[in-house]
């Protein structure tokens, strides 16, 4: 822990040394060289890791990737920021469940903005579920759960419209039961826990 602070540290030191209003990529690979020259032999941060670093510290980032969090305008943060989370099964339904409403409102609403930064939350799940599914140092339960949640992710991606009737099913499968119990498909659909350690803000 005592190594992620001391990082998390030195960006915003770069940072504010460098006294950059508006960062993009260049101002991010400068930070993460001075970070390493300053670490040593230690692995540099990602750029993913110094945008979430100066953006939870209020800076605007202009950089995205498939594992940094997607920037969220002012008019969506309060619909659409801590909304994703997938710590387990019922907490990723609660999610899709929102980002689903959300993605809809704003497509009825011909807010394209909205309708694409809603998709982009639900790809950024499917991503982060993806890796932690192939991390070895992941739980192998947890993984099992984290590749299930992916596939619900990705299925959303590919036919929102039929989506729910097919988690539905889904959860009535004997392979899920077996995998997650038969009390698994009740608690998703009955949960609304949203927090955890999977949380993606």
């Amino acid at each position: 822990m005592g190594e992620r602070i001391s990082r998390k540290r030195l960006i915003l030191d770069c940072h504010e040394r460098q006294r950059l209003e508006n960062v993009g990529v260049r101002e991010l690979r400068r930070i993460q060289s001075e970070v390493r020259e300053r670490l040593a032999a230690s692995k540099p941060p990602s750029l993913s890791y110094i945008a979430a670093v100066l953006r939870e510290a209020g800076t605007r980032v202009d950089y995205e990737d498939r594992y940094a969090d997607p920037v969220i305008p002012e008019r969506y943060r309060s619909r659409l920021e801590g909304v994703l989370h997938f710590h387990d099964l019922a907490a990723a339904e609660n999610s899709i469940r929102a980002l689903d409403a959300a993605w809809r409102e704003y497509r009825a609403a011909s807010d394209r903005d909205g309708a694409v930064l809603a998709r982009k939350l639900v790809l950024r799940g499917r991503t982060r579920a993806e890796s932690l599914a192939a991390n070895p140092r992941v739980d192998a339960r947890k993984r099992e759960q984290k590749r299930e949640i992916a596939r619900w992710f990705a299925v959303w991606l590919e036919n929102p419209d039929l989506f729910f009737d097919w988690l539905d099913l889904r959860k009535r499968a004997d392979d899920f039961r077996e995998r997650f119990g038969h009390g698994a498909s009740d608690e998703v659909s009955q949960s609304g826990d949203i927090g955890g350690e999977d949380a993606v803000p």
